[in-house]
């Protein structure tokens, strides 16, 4: 059995290497753009269970992000329901079977290694690393919106005393500190759940295993939550006018 911290490349196009948790991600967002697609064109035509579900699942993220924005609420509520159905799907697909289980045997470096077809997307940090970088982006750019660029500069930049210049200093180290953060905090739940299901199956690959599924589908749905809340919280804050 073979544990690799790094998603493993299958191919190339040009200089660009295609890795295995590169192909489930865009596999999760093929899913959502045709469910998109046939959901705005075909609504009315859905089926009754269908519509309720989708609406509930909405409302629900609705009512989340109206709790925390208030009256911003629907301007930051596409980003944040994106950041938690993506984050979510991507979460749910390690425990599908054949996702990291299946594959072929390459040499490397003078080593044989087994490289899986499929790899979670949350289960590679490159992917964790880019939904930060768009969190703390995103937070930015609202902020500019909201606070104009004289205001959002005046929250790293404020030179009225000694402290609300060192405050703003901060302010700046802690933006850099929240990618880090949510990187690693969503890659290393993922993926050492991944890792316990897999020796899990390797070790008694019957019946034993389903509770640590169940576990999975639960830490999945906490992670793409708290990550999603995180970045409301910390783009309704970037959204009002600072303070120091």
């Amino acid at each position: 059995m073979e544990i690799s911290l790094a998603a493993e490349s299958l191919f190339h196009i040009g200089p660009l290497a295609v890795t295995n948790s590169m192909v489930v991600s865009w596999a999760v967002g093929l899913f959502f753009i045709i469910l998109s697609l046939f959901v705005y064109y075909g609504y009315s035509h859905l089926p009754t269970k269908l519509k309720i579900t989708l609406e509930i699942i909405l409302e629900g993220l609705m009512g989340l992000v109206e709790g925390v924005a208030g009256p911003k609420a629907r301007d930051f509520f596409p980003l944040i329901a994106t950041f938690f159905l993506y984050i979510l799907f991507s979460n749910l697909t390690g425990i599908i079977p054949g996702v990291g289980t299946i594959g072929f045997h390459m040499e490397l470096h003078g080593q044989e290694r087994f490289i899986p077809i499929l790899r979670g997307p949350t289960a590679d940090l490159n992917t964790t690393l880019a939904l930060a970088i768009v969190s703390v982006a995103a937070a930015q750019l609202y902020s500019i919106k909201y606070l104009g660029f004289k205001g959002w500069l005046s929250r790293f930049f404020n030179f009225k005393n000694p402290i609300s210049f060192f405050m703003g200093i901060l302010d700046i180290v802690t933006e850099f500190a929240k990618i880090i953060s949510f990187s690693f905090r969503l890659f290393g739940n993922i993926f050492a759940g991944e890792v316990l299901l897999a020796v899990m199956l390797f070790l008694i690959p019957f019946i034993v295993p389903v509770p640590f599924i169940g576990l999975e589908i639960f830490v999945a749905f906490i992670q793409a939550l708290v990550f999603s809340m995180l970045s409301l919280v910390f783009i309704t804050v970037a959204s009002e006018r600072s303070q120091h």
